[in-house]
């Protein structure tokens, strides 16, 4: 081993962390971020110590929160970006100023100097652009209306990073003439700066094009991944060396790409290394968090991080009401807003270089940003379980439970993708049907287009039998969830043994649980349309329609009575593998014979 490279080891020790306790996190439910942090916590210099030179590897892991910019600018055309411009530079501007006053105000007021509560009130300010965009990614919210909001403020921030680095050397420690000299210093970088990026724009309307067709008539598929990374490198590169941010500069490539040929390829080459370069962050920021001065001001930090997390959620919530994000969708927006963000890394550090406070105060700024960026998916985690649930009825007009006694001759248990369907059918044959939901937003929505469904927890007896179960005759059990469909099920069962059932099965394990309780309607919720698309499968490769129809109705007729076959050894695998195989070939043969007549 004393002859193995240093880079091949430290690549060892993070693949082995991320593959340990990334899968352990998502399996307890916490989320891959908190998986990435805690295994960069473990193998850091406060844990195991394995690895040390984290800020190497922080700024190396950077270039993953680059290649994500680069893959969302791909998203935005330029008119879409055009037309967010007042999101960005209204409420964008609005979050940054007003939040950093709000911390510059309440640090001046307990006593800290000005020059320290403003660059801690700027640099805590900002958010973390890799955590807040990896969770909206995950949750879909991209194209909603909180993440838009969250998107343009994000992306603000990165150009509001810019003159915040360029305010530091004028309120550091230096005598008037390199005071003045700075000045000048600073306005021929504002002039180089506004020539990089009119370069970029003018280089990607008239060199990348041609360049990345040239590339592409090569049909080397290698090389055109090794040009997409080079563009990318090359960008983050030049507006590093001007002092911008490498992750604007990627998002600015990305949108002149929006528009191009070769932007699902460009996506397809750049994702995988996005991914693995963004886990490296995460973990890098997880080993970058110094314990050591949590252990020396607990107290200090403490204060810091709920102080700063506080006063951002306050502000960042009237922001989201005034914007007029959803009342639901505002408290996971406020959270990934209210958390530190990687530029502060930056700014603090900066500070520090510029004299502006001391390199401890630095490093307490530092460990209070990265502790919130390990609190934050924790507390994303508590918000999901106990906060948002309540949030999903807010706004919507309370809904009364079913009170008045019900005769209808049929329930459906649950309106959602599946019972709407069933329901319309008897309707629209004039059968009147009962309808239940616990789903408040859901039965706003059902009346508006004039269904009655009336609020109520087909789990519970009571408003059973206020629906007339004791008097109909069949009960469609339509409900998306296991647990609850398997409970009204033995409601049924127990208290009206005359009431016939229908119901929806999720997956096998749920039909089978439904048989065992001795339902014998039970139809699989995507089986049929599994079969229709199985048919339109066999019409585009030239079968002859009755060719596809007798296929379908032999594998259908197969497939129901397997599952009769089945069902009294589906706890028994072993006996189950053994009796699918069996079937499988029957059926295969089956349909060979049915191929030779």
């Amino acid at each position: 081993m004393e002859h193995t490279p240093t880079w091949l080891i430290n690549s060892f020790i993070y693949l082995s962390a991320a593959v340990i306790v990334v899968p352990l996190s998502q399996a307890l439910g916490l989320g891959s971020i908190i998986g990435y942090l805690a295994a960069g916590i473990a193998i850091g210099p406060w844990g195991l110590g394995l690895v040390t030179n984290v800020e190497d590897i922080l700024h190396f892991a950077e270039f993953g929160v680059v290649l994500m910019l680069f893959l969302v600018g791909l998203e935005l055309e330029p008119k879409r970006l055009w037309s967010l411009r007042r999101p960005i530079f209204g409420w964008g501007s609005a979050q940054v100023l007003v939040c950093a006053l709000a911390l510059f105000m309440v640090a001046w007021a307990v006593g800290i100097g000005w020059k320290t509560a403003l660059v801690a009130g700027l640099g805590l300010a900002l958010s973390s652009t890799a955590i807040a965009l990896q969770v909206m990614n995950e949750r879909n919210l991209t194209h909603t209306s909180s993440g838009q909001a969250g998107f343009s403020i994000l992306l603000f921030q990165d150009v509001a990073a810019i003159p915040i680095l360029a305010l530091l050397p004028l309120l550091g420690a230096v005598p008037g003439a390199q005071a003045e000299s700075s000045a000048l210093e600073n306005a021929g970088e504002v002039l180089k700066i506004l020539a990089v990026i009119a370069g970029i724009v003018l280089g990607g309307r008239v060199l990348l094009l041609p360049v990345l067709r040239w590339i592409a008539r090569s049909k080397t598929p290698e090389i055109f991944t090794a040009a997409s990374l080079l563009l990318v490198v090359g960008i983050a590169a030049l507006m590093q060396w001007v002092g911008l941010s490498m992750a604007l500069g990627a998002f600015l490539a990305g949108v002149l790409l929006a528009e191009s040929e070769y932007r699902r390829e460009l996506e397809t080459n750049v994702e995988p290394f996005k991914g693995l370069l963004l886990g490296l962050f995460f973990i890098a920021v997880g080993m970058g968090v110094d314990f050591g001065v949590l252990a020396q001001f607990p107290l200090h930090m403490v204060a810091i991080v709920l102080g700063f997390l506080g006063i951002k959620c306050v502000v960042i919530y009237g922001l989201a009401r005034q914007m007029q994000v959803p009342f639901q969708e505002r408290p996971v927006l406020t959270l990934l807003l209210a958390q530190g963000g990687e530029f502060a890394f930056v700014v603090f550090q900066a500070a520090a270089g510029a004299h502006v406070f001391s390199s401890q105060t630095a490093s307490l700024l530092v460990g209070a940003v990265a502790v919130s960026m390990l609190v934050s998916p924790l507390l994303l985690v508590a918000l999901d379980k106990w906060l948002l649930p309540r949030y999903a009825t807010c706004g919507v007009a309370p809904m009364e439970e079913i009170s008045e006694p019900q005769n209808a001759p049929i329930l459906v248990a649950g309106f959602g993708r599946y019972g709407q369907i069933v329901a319309r059918v008897l309707l629209a044959q004039g059968k009147p049907c009962t309808v239940l939901d616990h789903d408040a937003v859901m039965i706003e929505a059902a009346r508006e287009f004039g269904y009655r469904v009336f609020y109520g927890d087909a789990t519970r007896l009571d408003l059973l039998r206020t629906a007339g179960a004791a008097t109909a005759k069949v009960i469609v059990v339509a409900v998306d969830d296991v647990a609850q469909s398997l409970e009204i099920v033995d409601l049924v069962r127990e208290h009206f043994p005359s009431l016939s059932i229908v119901a929806r099965a999720r997956d096998v394990t749920h039909w089978n649980q439904l048989r065992d309780r001795g339902v014998m309607r039970v139809q699989r919720e995507l089986f049929e349309s599994s079969l229709l698309s199985a048919h339109s499968v066999l019409d585009l490769l030239g079968y002859a329609p009755e060719q596809a129809e007798q296929t379908i109705r032999l594998f259908r007729q197969h497939n129901l009575a397997l599952f009769e076959q089945l069902h009294p050894h589906y706890k028994d695998r072993a006996k189950l593998i053994s009796v699918v195989k069996q079937g499988r070939q029957q059926l295969e043969e089956q349909l060979a014979r049915e191929r030779e007549k």
